[in-house]
C-alpha cells in the first residue's frame, strides 16, 4: 500500500510540474494575425455526472482563453478562429484516492484565412483533460478546485493545443508563410499589398 501511495504522490508532482502555463514561450507562426475569435457552447453536451455551467461562461472562458495565446502574434495576414464545445464533463468531487474523476471537454476548431476568404480547416477535433496537481492528484479535481477554475483550465488546455496546431500545421505545410503580395519590392520602400491593381 505504501508503494501504491508513494507512486500517486510521484505521478502528482510530476503533473504539478507540467501544468500548463497561462503565458508560454510562443511558437513559430509565421505571419499569424489574429482577426476574430468565436467560441460556440449552445449545443454543447454536458457529461452525466458533470458540474453544471451556462454556454455563455464557457464561450467567455475559451475566449479568453484563446485571446491571451493567439492575440499575442502580430503578423502581416489576417485569420479568424471558430472554435465549438461539443461536450464536457466538469468533474464533481469524488473519493480521494479511489475515485477522482478527471474533467475533460471536446472541441472542433475551424480556422479561416481572411484574405484569401477560405478555411484553412474545418471542424478539427481536439479532446483536452485537466491538469494534475499535488493536491487534486490525491484529493480530486472536484474538491481541490471550483468549477470556474475547472472550466479556465480546461480553455487554456484548449487554447494550447489550438497554439500548437497551428505551428505543427505551419511547420509541415506552410499555413502562415508570408504572401508573394506582402513580399517588398528591392526597388520600392514600401510594401505593395496588390501589384497587379
Amino acid at each position: 500500500m505504501l508503494r501504491i501511495l508513494t507512486l500517486i504522490a510521484g505521478l502528482a508532482l510530476l503533473g504539478a510540474c507540467t501544468q500548463t502555463q497561462v503565458y508560454e514561450e510562443p511558437e513559430s507562426l509565421g505571419e499569424f494575425k489574429l482577426r476574430v475569435n468565436y467560441a460556440f457552447a449552445e449545443k454543447a453536451r454536458q457529461g452525466p455526472v458533470s458540474r453544471d455551467a451556462t454556454p455563455k461562461e464557457w464561450e467567455e472562458a475559451i475566449q479568453n482563453a484563446v485571446d491571451i495565446r493567439l492575440g499575442r502574434y502580430d503578423g502581416a495576414q489576417e485569420y479568424d478562429i471558430g472554435i465549438s464545445l461539443e461536450g464536457y464533463m466538469l468533474a464533481p468531487p469524488g473519493v480521494p484516492v479511489i475515485y477522482n474523476p478527471k474533467s475533460t471537454a471536446i472541441v472542433l476548431v475551424n480556422v479561416y484565412d481572411v484574405r484569401k476568404k477560405e478555411f484553412l480547416a474545418k471542424a478539427k477535433q481536439f479532446q483536452v483533460l485537466e491538469d494534475t496537481t499535488g493536491e487534486s492528484a490525491l484529493a480530486g479535481s472536484g474538491h481541490a478546485r471550483t468549477r470556474e477554475e475547472q472550466m479556465n483550465g480546461l480553455a487554456l488546455k484548449v487554447a494550447d493545443r489550438v497554439e500548437e496546431w497551428l505551428a505543427e500545421e505551419h511547420e509541415a505545410n506552410g499555413w502562415f508563410d508570408r504572401r508573394p503580395d506582402l513580399i517588398q519590392p528591392l526597388d520600392s520602400g514600401v510594401v505593395t499589398q496588390n501589384p497587379a491593381s
